[in-house]
């Protein structure tokens, strides 16, 4: 999936878009004391109270935003499960019968069940769906617009989110003009936070990918193994984090664990300009040679195709191993490389990491940072000092 494919989707959760249709909306709420299902509800999402239906739809779009590899993940399915959700998924996409979808997801329910203890109230939300997108024309001559000719692209989506109880509070009756201590007992469930959920099926070239799911986690890098594996029978993947550090392992493997910053920041220019200038569909992948190149180009010392091998099969016992370009790259115009030291934490992006210095003055490490305007630190204005 590519990121222009997930923007092109999300976009679509709106009320009242001309490229969505929702058909039918499940709710499960399960309970956490024990486990298991306390109400089942599903409806036609036409029937549905436009209020709940916004709340629903700001939740499915919250779902489906982060960036890929870190809050969603492509996962291709195991080939070998015993009971496949891939086969529950595919049956309930071509179903036309809402109680036959309904049995399928309660089926997948159960299997979120099982060996999974819940810390809170739990509720489950199920859509079955479709989008449209448009075609290319085949005669660029013809009279009709691109947006007449749709591809339609059935899906389900599942949102998990947890429930809190209401705080306690002091309310003011204007009637009976009195305060008042109110306790609400009913649970909020946040949907503005949804902890995981997934989208089947993914798409590949702008086309439904039935034997990939695209799986959401709530919190960045941080995907819940047990629900890929045994919930949606999913392979498990690398995460953009665990990514970065084997490229660093792998470098260091390579150049010792001690580089300038401008070194380092010609090794990002690098990345960053393999990432721009990519032509093909699919986001480009760094193989041993490509690291090879930009060590070299970039400075460092001793480095041949033959050490880069070798730290390749060390870090990763795979000599062909292919590393996301866009996985070991920070956000290149953002302040995302923290330099943390006992005084300070100081804040650079990567384009501007090349400005920093770590140098000896009189027996001690400093850090020196080049500016070309004057630092002004709580409206003062430093002095320039000349060493």
């Amino acid at each position: 999936m590519m990121k222009k494919e997930l923007a092109h989707i999300r976009k679509q959760f709106k009320l009242d878009h001309h490229m969505l249709e929702v058909f039918n909306i499940l709710n499960v709420y399960i309970m956490k004391e024990s486990n298991e299902i306390y109400h089942c509800e599903r409806q036609s999402f036409s029937l549905v109270d436009r209020e709940k239906q916004e709340l629903y739809m700001a939740n499915f779009k919250k779902l489906l935003t982060g960036e890929l590899d870190q809050k969603m993940f492509e996962l291709k399915f195991q080939e070998d499960a015993e009971t496949p959700s891939q086969v529950l998924l595919h049956q309930g996409l071509v179903t036309g019968n809402p109680e036959e979808w309904q049995d399928l997801m309660l089926l997948l329910v159960d299997k979120m069940l099982a060996d999974t203890k819940y810390e809170r109230d739990t509720v489950i939300t199920f859509v079955h769906g479709q989008y449209f997108k448009p075609t290319k024309l085949r005669n660029e001559e013809a009279e009709v617009s691109e947006k007449d000719e749709m591809f339609a692209n059935p899906f389900i989506l599942c949102s998990v989110n947890s429930t809190e109880q209401q705080r306690k509070t002091l309310m003011f009756d204007y009637v009976e003009r009195e305060f008042k201590y109110n306790v609400f007992v009913d649970p909020i469930i946040k949907l503005n936070s949804p902890e995981q959920g997934f989208f089947y099926p993914s798409v590949t070239d702008n086309y439904s990918d039935m034997n990939r799911v695209l799986y959401c986690t709530g919190k960045a890098n941080e995907p819940n193994w047990h629900f890929i594996e045994q919930v949606l029978n999913a392979e498990k993947t690398v995460t953009a984090q665990e990514e970065r550090v084997i490229f660093e392992e792998i470098v260091k493997e390579v150049a010792g664990d001690q580089l300038d910053a401008s070194t380092i920041a010609h090794v990002y220019e690098e990345i960053h300009r393999v990432i721009e200038t990519n032509e093909e569909e699919e986001p480009p992948k760094l193989d041993y040679k490509d690291v090879e190149r930009m060590l070299s180009v970039s400075g460092v010392e001793n480095v041949t195709l033959e050490k880069v091998e070798r730290a390749f099969q060390t870090v990763v016992d795979n000599k062909n191993y292919e590393l996301k370009a866009s996985s070991v790259l920070p956000k290149f115009t953002s302040k995302s490389i923290k330099i943390d030291t006992k005084v300070a934490t100081i804040s650079v992006s990567p384009q501007d990491l090349k400005y920093v210095k770590q140098v000896n003055y009189q027996g001690k490490r400093c850090i020196l940072i080049e500016v070309d305007e004057d630092a002004v630190i709580e409206g003062f204005t430093l002095s320039t000092e000349t060493l």
